[in-house]
């Protein structure tokens, strides 16, 4: 697996988790848990460009 399909595959997956996430209203009652998922796609970032350098 290269770097660009692992980063279509987090990037699919993110849109699809906020998506429904959306279609479920949850979005409003989360907004102060908004940091833990960016600290994760922060550390999944980090493991890919580790992983996966050009």
């Amino acid at each position: 697996m290269n770097k660009r399909l692992f980063d279509i595959i987090v990037i699919l997956i993110i849109t699809l988790s906020i998506i429904i996430l959306t279609l479920l209203d949850l979005l409003e009652g989360l907004t102060k848990f908004m940091l833990i998922p960016i600290l994760a796609f922060y550390y999944i970032g980090q493991y890919s460009e580790r992983k996966f350098k050009d």
